[in-house]
């Protein structure tokens, strides 16, 4: 085919990706399922189109160096060594669950032993891609859960080089193979590590303090160091994924991560389309027809039995049974490395085409169940919180520790202690108010309390959680939640409590603005517009104003009355 074919086919499915886009908008659908669907349109099941193939798939893996780059650039030191042992239980509690129990079930379907190691191990794995492009979207890649998840998945990565490097050497029937190239591989992963945390410590500060006074050429180094390591990687048979990864932490621990990852999202999500392109078009309707019962029964195993391992796992280790199921669903979808294992089979002569047909069935069926079910997460938790209560110790000690342990008065509480929140408590701690910091995340809570500020464990989503808050003496309720549903329940329980003062909440643009005022919020603060600084100044103007209307009242000044 020449250059000129193979443009206009890429530009013919871009623009069918645009038309299926549009109307999965119009019909409130999410994005990656259209994608999977241009992906099946333009493959060999409709269309047959396969002369970009390759362009398509070169475009895909730039995708994925670039989304786990911006993952990594989004994980720095402490915050791994927070979730590190949850992390670590859940990703490999979940292995040797799903492996033991898929292989089981396999057999029983009537699978040979070889073929049932080859799909149970594919059911282990799960999408990293779409699991951190799904939290980006819903904006909750910084939370709890969110964390905990992409650790575990980052654990499941780095078992999937394991797994192929074993199967490897089953096939070949070596006695000493397996042996001779995992310590390869220790020495592989053991130098990139090394070399990561030499590259944080020596290269990248003075580096990208040069590279920052031109923002497209600080933009372009980012892009080369993500492909780059991730080249690196895969030359010398190491995951590619991995070494775009650490190539992201790398710079994590620097100030110029915030400039680098809102530059390189749209970059992201546009190659990211060639990836969902390309696993939709991998599925072969002939031969996935025929595989349509057994596909159905592991794509059950696997929407269910993944997430309720993950939930048992984190409820025994101390977390609540909320944070443990939004982490669960994450693991509700098979791997695009599990479609790499498949081809390795088939490779390989141990599975045929029909195995693969069912792998990849049960990819696309599990990753668009999946998606739904991660978008749909806080309803769908409403209707089972009930039956989760049995994963779920009495006291969730792993998440409330750090809490304030008596009652605390204060001028203003604060709930949400991210970025945005610590920022503003800096900057009203200048003013000599008392501050009562409110989340859900353990590790915000430490940090908070490092820093002096009372802090007590809350979570918006608990019915009763306004009634923990020292209501009696506060006058100004902030709230730096990212969720809409959040503030609306927020805003609820503090009219239940017959809470008088001003409710304040953030937006993330001028259509949540509306939003919130609509449930009843006195003020908004748009993080991008309004720096830390300008908004404790809009919330101790807040306060000076209900007290002065508060005493011309002569009510004194620590009565709550709203504008």
């Amino acid at each position: 085919m020449t250059f000129s074919t193979v443009f206009h086919e890429l530009a013919a499915i871009l623009g069918i990706a645009g038309v299926i886009g549009v109307l999965a908008l119009k019909l409130r659908q999410p994005l990656i399922i259209s994608y999977i669907l241009t992906g099946i349109v333009v493959g060999p099941a409709v269309l047959g189109w396969s002369s970009g193939g390759s362009e398509i798939k070169l475009l895909s893996s730039i995708g994925i160096s670039v989304l786990l780059f911006v993952v990594g650039l989004k994980l720095d030191v402490g915050l791994i060594r927070s979730v590190g042992p949850v992390a670590l239980a859940t990703g490999l509690g979940q292995i040797v669950f799903t492996a033991l129990f898929g292989f089981l079930l396999c057999l029983g379907l009537g699978f040979a032993p070889v073929k049932a190691i080859y799909i149970a191990v594919c059911l282990t794995f799960s999408s990293t891609i779409i699991i951190v492009k799904l939290l980006s979207d819903k904006r909750e890649i910084d939370s709890l859960h969110g964390r905990i998840a992409v650790g575990f998945l980052v654990v499941q990565d780095i078992a999937v080089i394991l797994a192929m490097i074993l199967l490897t050497s089953f096939a070949n029937a070596g006695g000493g193979g397996f042996v001779s190239q995992a310590l390869r591989l220790l020495l592989v992963g053991t130098a990139f590590v090394l070399g990561t945390a030499a590259t944080m410590r020596w290269v990248m500060p003075p580096l990208l303090g040069r590279l920052a006074q031109n923002q497209e050429l600080l933009v372009l180094f980012a892009v080369v160091w993500a492909v780059g390591l991730a080249a690196l990687a895969d030359s010398v048979n190491f995951s590619k994924e991995v070494g775009a990864f650490l190539g992201g932490v790398s710079i994590a621990s620097t100030p110029y991560r915030e400039a680098i990852a809102s530059r390189l999202t749209g970059l992201r999500d546009f190659l990211l389309l060639f990836f969902f392109i390309d696993l939709g078009s991998g599925l072969s309707l002939s031969a996935a027809g025929l595989q349509l019962g057994p596909a159905l029964v592991l794509s059950v195993f696997v929407l269910v039995g993944n997430p309720l391992i993950v939930v048992a796992i984190m409820g025994a280790m101390g977390y609540r049974r909320r944070t443990g199921f939004l982490a669960g669903l994450t693991v509700a979808q098979i791997s695009e490395f599990s479609l790499i294992l498949a081809a390795l089979g088939l490779q390989l002569g141990q599975l045929r085409e029909g195995e693969v047909s069912l792998i990849t069935l049960v990819g696309v069926i599990t990753i668009g169940l999946s998606t739904y079910m991660i978008l749909g997460s806080d309803r769908l938790y409403g209707w089972l919180q009930a039956p989760l209560r049995m994963f779920e110790r009495s006291t969730p000690f792993s998440e409330i520790s750090g809490s304030a342990s008596g009652p605390v008065r204060a001028d203003v509480v604060l709930l949400g202690l991210g970025r945005f929140g610590s920022a503003i408590y800096r900057q009203l701690q200048t003013h000599r108010l008392s501050i009562l910091g409110i989340d859900f995340d353990p590790q915000a809570l430490r940090l908070a309390a490092a820093h002096g500020l009372p802090v007590q464990y809350g979570d918006s989503e608990d019915p009763e959680f306004t009634a923990t808050l020292p209501l009696s003496s506060a006058t100004v309720v902030v709230s730096t939640l990212p969720s809409l549903k959040s503030n609306a329940a927020i805003r609820h329980g503090l009219e239940t409590a017959g809470f008088q003062g001003r409710f304040i909440a953030t937006a993330h643009d001028e259509a949540e603005v509306v939003k919130l005022e609509a449930i009843g919020a006195q003020r908004t603060l748009l993080p991008f517009l309004d720096a830390a600084e300008r908004a404790a100044e809009l919330i101790v103007n807040d306060l000076s104003k209900l007290h002065s209307e508060a005493e011309r009242q002569g009510l004194g000044s620590r009565s709550h009355v709203i504008e």
